[in-house]
């Protein structure tokens, strides 16, 4: 299902977020815009500190100062969150978003075992009993692939291998029956099979519970795999977005071209891998017009004055000669 299909579960409207420090503030989210459809896996790419990790936590409340929102808004199933109360947003985190993050071990108490942690959880959420639970709890270990589910349900987190204990807070974000759920690196710690066999898992529930994932990740691997739009961003904006497949195959901006070709290929041998020149500027450092003009070796005059926008299209890319058009010229 996509987003054109279905009215969006989760907006994002032109989200600035800022971080205040001695000089004055420095903005790390520019004018950040999105949507996901239940039931579609949006994936969020990019290099380290372009902002995507930043996008998540604040849609899902959890931005610290000095950090905060500056401007724009997010919608969830067509209400607005970001400027709710701290108890409020924290009773909707808990029972409409999840969370899975990147070390199972932040979002699991050591000292409980893992089926305490799922009914406290779901009596917390939900109008259930502790006996309902329990047997939601055990379901919900089954459903995510915890083999001897029975005994597992009363052993702690230090019991379970990596990959399982990823399984533990994926069921973990599932209790409340969450309408979205933010994916932030879920398999990064995780060796090559068991992250296939994770965002296996996840494109799975996605399916059946018709949850809304935001899937962020530094691996282009992984979210060709999974998702069903891609979004990349760079220097705190969105530079493309669009369906996976044509983003993968045919990408418009330099950027993404350069984080594809990156990519080395089973069918090529390659004596150097190509990369792209430069780095990722600071903070305090992002130059003016498109950010990615000082490492863009097509770059015009206008690239360095003027930033440029995002189309209201399909796949859409942030830049003044998009490589679409070149390809047609």
């Amino acid at each position: 299902m996509t987003a054109s299909v279905a009215a969006p579960l989760l907006s994002v409207r032109d989200l600035r977020i800022v971080f205040d420090g001695r000089h004055g503030p420095l903005t790390a989210l520019d004018g950040v815009s999105f949507d996901i459809a239940p039931g579609e896996i949006l994936g969020v790419v990019g290099e380290s500190g372009a902002g995507k990790s930043l996008t998540g936590t604040a849609v899902i409340g959890l931005l610290d100062p000095p950090g905060r929102i500056a401007g724009g808004e997010i919608l969830l199933e067509g209400r607005r969150i970001d400027n709710l109360p701290a108890e409020e947003m924290r009773r909707l985190r808990g029972r409409r978003i999840g969370a899975i993050f990147q070390d199972p071990l932040t979002s699991l108490h050591p000292l409980l075992t893992v089926g305490d942690q799922l009914v406290e959880t779901i009596t917390t959420h939900l109008p259930v009993g502790k006996a309902e639970a329990r047997r939601r709890a055990l379901a919900l270990l089954k459903e995510v692939g915890i083999p001897a589910a029975e005994t597992r349900i009363d052993q702690y987190p230090h019991q379970f291998s990596g990959g399982m204990r990823q399984r533990v807070v994926i069921a973990l974000a599932l209790c409340a029956e969450p309408a979205l759920i933010i994916a932030d690196e879920p398999t990064t710690a995780l060796d090559v099979s068991i992250q296939a066999q994770i965002t296996t898992l996840l494109k799975r529930l996605c399916r059946e519970h018709g949850t809304a994932i935001m899937l962020v990740t530094h691996d282009m691997g992984v979210i060709a795999e999974t998702a069903d739009r891609v979004a990349v961003m760079y220097a705190g904006r969105i530079v493309e977005i669009g369906p996976v497949e044509e983003v993968v195959r045919r990408p418009h901006h330099p950027y993404t071209a350069g984080l594809m070709a990156s990519i080395p290929s089973v069918h090529a041998r390659h004596a150097r891998l190509n990369q792209i020149d430069g780095a990722m500027p600071r903070l305090n450092a992002i130059p003016p017009g498109c950010a990615f003009n000082p490492r863009c070796g097509r770059a015009l005059p206008l690239c360095r004055d003027e930033k440029p926008g995002l189309p209201p299209s399909a796949h859409a890319a942030a830049c003044h000669v998009p490589l679409k058009e070149l390809a047609h010229a």
